[in-house]
């Protein structure tokens, strides 16, 4: 790594990255480059940008991009489409923010010429691997710092000695003891740490920042519609609306009626068992909706299959396979599934459920004829059944002669 010249940062402008910078110009005495993403954190991002000046990165090497459309239209959405969740609950809001992080700065990379990327993610999570994949991914022959792995400062004490010994501003709330560390982005808020690291105790309400609590939810019910078109949402109570904007407006329906709210001890790509707490009020709304309109629009062998074929896809994006041949011959499967999954669905929401109360379809396979208890006027002949059953129970049948 001797031979590093430039190195762009994930930069948030928080005291990690901040001494992540610092370090970075004295242990590699390189030119340093910052990346800030808005990926719809709710964080006024002006202060890194001010912050990166005020440590010395010159104007033209600082990158703050608004990728919140580009995030839910072309990272979301296809997993949305996919019904993924991560051990069966976890909507994977941190891990789908990666990838497109991760791509983000191997193209300014390129554009200013840097022959590395650096990020502030630790030795003992999934970040790491999520970010170092993608970047390996898009450019295989990209030098990667990892600080976290290669320094000696190894608590928060030493992390902010080092920053009062190089003149980096330090904000009051870090210099006592984090109570837990948090992630946010348009999808979702994920807290981890400190107050949360015994599973037996009930997570704080002070921890909560996305929803109210759903007991403290309206006491009535709200009743919305969410119109889909191939597998994606397209418009919330009539109103077409961008990817982002859709979203938005689903968490802002989720956090008043409580919605989304998950405590999770997960497995982690490292090894360990990590406990969390994670608020994602309109992806839980969006991935209901999604179920609900493929109940009347998908064949039962392409559901099945979808259903099966989920978890994996889901495992990949937690490991940070987002780029990987696997995921893309996944995603090409259920984007295939997807182009007759149009319609509305309709929801009721109440103190931290989201109901399905209704779906319609311009390509519904539900057929009231066939389904019917009344006369259905010979649309199904209920004779059939039995040679079905028959031709079903043979082996079973045969089994039991057998055995008996």
């Amino acid at each position: 790594m001797s031979d590093v010249k430039k190195v762009v940062l994930a930069y948030s402008g928080g005291l990690d990255t901040s001494v992540i910078l610092k370090w970075l110009r004295e242990t590699y005495n390189c030119e340093v480059v910052t990346f800030t993403a808005d990926l719809g954190q709710g964080e006024e991002l002006e202060p890194a940008r001010q912050k990166a000046l005020l440590m010395g990165v010159k104007p033209e090497n600082i990158f703050i991009d608004d990728l919140r459309e580009e995030f839910v239209a072309d990272y979301v959405f296809p997993m949305m489409r996919a019904n993924a969740l991560y051990e069966g609950l976890y909507l994977l809001g941190t891990s789908i923010a990666r990838p497109l992080i991760a791509k983000r700065q191997i193209e300014i990379a390129a554009k200013v010429g840097a022959d590395a990327v650096s990020h502030g993610a630790t030795g003992k999570g999934n970040d790491q691997v999520r970010f170092e994949l993608g970047y390996y991914a898009l450019n295989p022959d990209i030098k990667v710092i990892a600080p976290w792995r290669e320094w000696d400062l190894t608590s928060r004490t030493r992390l902010i000695e080092y920053a009062e010994a190089h003149q980096i501003p330090v904000p009051k709330d870090k210099r006592g003891e984090a109570p837990f560390s948090t992630d946010a982005n348009l999808l979702h808020t994920s807290s981890e740490g400190k107050v949360l690291e015994d599973p037996w105790e009930e997570v704080p309400d002070y921890v909560f920042s996305r929803t109210v609590n759903p007991e403290d939810a309206p006491d009535t019910p709200e009743i919305i519609t969410i119109d889909f078109e191939r597998g994606d949402a397209i418009a919330v109570n009539g109103e077409a609306l961008s990817p982002a904007s859709l979203l938005a407006r689903l968490n802002d329906l989720g956090r008043t009626h409580g919605i989304g709210r998950l405590d999770l001890v997960e497995n982690r790509f490292v090894g360990m068992k990590s406990r969390g707490m994670y608020e994602t009020p309109g992806g839980t709304i969006l991935h209901l909706a999604h179920r609900a309109i493929e109940q009347i629009t998908l064949d039962r062998g392409a559901a099945h299959l979808k259903d099966e074929l989920a978890p994996r896809y889901a495992e990949l994006i937690y490991n940070g396979f987002w780029f990987s041949p696997e995921r893309e011959m996944l995603q090409a499967a259920i984007d295939h599934s997807q182009a007759k999954v149009a319609g509305t669905v309709r929801l009721k929401l109440y103190k931290g459920g989201v109901h399905v109360i209704g779906r319609k379809s311009p390509h519904s396979l539900y057929s009231e004829k066939v389904v019917t208890f009344e006369d259905d006027a010979g649309a199904y002949d209920q004779r059939d059944a039995a040679g079905f059953i028959k031709l079903n129970a043979l082996r079973l049948r045969l089994l039991g002669r057998r055995d008996r």
